[in-house]
């Protein structure tokens, strides 16, 4: 297979970006698209040109470090991960459009690279519990409804990796923020933070400069965990009783 490549190179945060084409033949169809960038990269360094920078880690899909527009869609045409995702998806002497995530709270830090700090900041500044260390508690010991249990791994499946970002047109991280503040909320490990959690994680949000949500729907669509925006309905209505009470606490 052979493709035109057109990628966003950006040299530093600081310097003006642009899109360089680039031309590759004699790819698998069973490459990644990662190991596809691989091998530009390979004939980039062969040349004595720059590669091209971009993040990876695990490549299956589990850490959330792959994080490329492609075609104008998050992680591609697929909904997985970029590492996932592979050249068969694509057809024959096609064009791609390859360049980082778009938005206010993920600066460039260098061509395909974003800094996406913005992200732990707001689970540092809620998603724990007070739980005691110690030896493991037998499993039985805590009953969990069963809804509740498979609705937090469902949230605790997300893996961080900014599509939901990249893909909202007001540049909304409200399904990051609520997968974190859900899949603690509904275990009762997670009750005593509960709506200090909700309170302290959408604030942290909206200080980093992530836009509001108004419910498109393309954060959903994108996702590689295909998380639901009913964590995002949930999250709205623990922020609403945790600011009644929060308003409670301070008349008293």
């Amino acid at each position: 297979m052979k493709f035109t490549l057109r990628i966003w190179r950006q040299k530093s945060p600081k310097e003006w970006g642009r899109f360089v084409n680039y031309k590759l033949d004699d790819v698998s169809p069973d490459m990644s698209f990662l190991e596809m960038l691989d091998i530009l990269n390979e004939e980039l360094i062969t040349k004595g040109d720059d590669p091209i920078a971009f993040d990876h880690d695990c490549r299956e899909g589990i850490c959330g470090m792959c994080g490329l527009v492609i075609n104008g869609i998050a992680h591609g045409p697929e909904q997985t991960t970029t590492c996932q995702l592979h050249m068969r998806s694509f057809k024959h002497v096609d064009t791609i459009t390859i360049e980082p995530w778009r938005a206010t709270a993920f600066p460039v830090i260098k061509d395909l690279v974003v800094d996406r700090t913005s992200f732990d900041r707001i689970i540092q500044s809620g998603g724990y519990i007070s739980v005691s260390t110690g030896g493991v508690p037998d499993a039985n010991t805590l009953p969990i409804a069963k809804d509740n249990a498979d609705m937090s791994m469902d949230g605790a499946a997300c893996i961080g990796c900014g599509a939901c970002v990249a893909a909202c047109p007001n540049g909304s991280a409200m399904l990051f923020t609520a997968a974190k503040v859900g899949h603690l909320g509904l275990l009762p490990q997670g009750q005593p933070e509960r709506y200090d959690r909700v309170l302290y994680m959408v604030h942290q949000m909206d200080e980093e400069g992530f836009g509001g949500c108004t419910n498109i729907g393309e954060c959903s669509a994108v996702c590689p965990k295909e998380i639901s925006m009913d964590f995002i309905a949930r999250m709205n209505r623990d922020l609403i009783k945790a600011n009644f009470i929060k308003g409670d606490i301070e008349k008293k």
